[in-house]
């Protein structure tokens, strides 16, 4: 297809017959290739066989194919944030479950004490990985000295470790020491902006899921279902593949804002309070306040609704679904 677009912007006046005998390919296949490329609307329409077929020009053939990967970015991001929500919906509708639930694979265990028995029970039972989400920004001293014996016990035994935190641990020194002696022991470590919740999953075949995201002491869901086992695996592959390595900076955003400035765009749009914001970011709620005015002053809005439409307008946010 590429050598088909090539050849029409350097030959012009040719026909498919004549672009196929100089090409080496067969007519069919230089008919294929014209078809697809009128598709990616980067070859104008004209009548079979005509010569005067015409190849847009590169730039704006550029032009095409950013926009439908643009589209195809935003339509990705939705996708991923109907997850969130149908993961979310669907663990408040069980919440009042206390055992397991038939053909469900989905168990309440209630209180910190209930949770780290479990904990150590999975932990001393996998083989192969430990996948986890790490919410909440810097950790305290207290769970970083707790958890280094378990995890060299686990990243030992070969156990693949991967970890993703939120970005704002990088702006904790001791947090940062602990993740790069991870690393340097084995284990892998990204962050992303925000996370949705703790989780963490034992060799793909059952997970623990925090009860609430605000307070992750108070209980939690082990959920083994192969259904809502696979959905979370997929999260937090989507996670992982979209969050920053440790050791890399940050991609830029294509709006601009800062990497925590647009996150608080995304979780603004989705009608959360500062306190929330804060919560998902693991920043404090004054540093919250500080990154929401900042959007609003940034999109030049007076209000968060204003905000919202001018991203919209902007292509910051992808437009509703119809």
């Amino acid at each position: 297809m590429e050598a088909v677009y090539r050849s029409m912007l350097a030959r012009p006046d040719d026909s498919i017959v004549e672009t196929a005998e100089r090409l080496g390919m067969t007519v069919e296949d230089v008919r294929g290739s014209l078809d697809a490329l009128t598709e990616l609307t980067l070859v104008r329409n004209s009548p079979e066989d005509s010569p005067r077929a015409r190849a847009v020009s590169p730039l704006l053939a550029m032009q095409i194919l950013l926009a439908r990967q643009e589209a195809e970015v935003a339509a990705q991001r939705q996708r991923l944030e109907t997850t969130r929500a149908a993961a979310a919906e669907l663990i408040a509708d069980y919440a009042h479950l206390q055992d397991v639930a038939p053909g469900l694979g989905l168990q309440y265990v209630e209180g910190v004490e209930s949770i780290r028995d479990h904990l150590e029970m999975f932990n001393s039972q996998v083989e192969e990985e430990f996948l986890t989400f790490a919410p909440g920004g810097p950790q305290t001293p207290a769970n970083m000295k707790a958890s280094k014996p378990l995890n060299l016990r686990l990243l030992e035994r070969g156990v693949r470790m991967r970890t993703i935190y939120v970005d704002s641990m990088r702006r904790d020194a001791p947090t940062m020491g602990h993740a790069r002696w991870l690393e340097e022991h084995g284990a892998s470590i990204r962050t992303v902006p925000s996370l949705p919740n703790r989780l963490i999953i034992f060799d793909r075949r059952v997970a623990l899921v925090a009860a609430q995201a605000d307070d992750t002491s108070i209980g939690a869901y082990i959920v083994s279902g192969p259904g809502l086992l696979t959905m979370l695996i997929s999260l937090f592959e989507y996670v992982w593949a979209e969050a920053s390595p440790l050791g890399k900076a940050h991609r830029p955003t294509e709006s601009g804002l800062t990497r925590a400035q647009q996150e608080t765009l995304r979780l603004m749009a989705q009608g959360r309070t500062d306190e929330s914001i804060a919560n998902s970011l693991g920043v404090s709620v004054r540093t919250a306040r500080r990154l929401t005015n900042g959007v609003i002053t940034s999109l030049d809005a007076r209000s968060r609704f204003q905000a919202g439409v001018h991203a919209v307008q902007r292509g910051y946010l992808p437009q509703a679904v119809q």
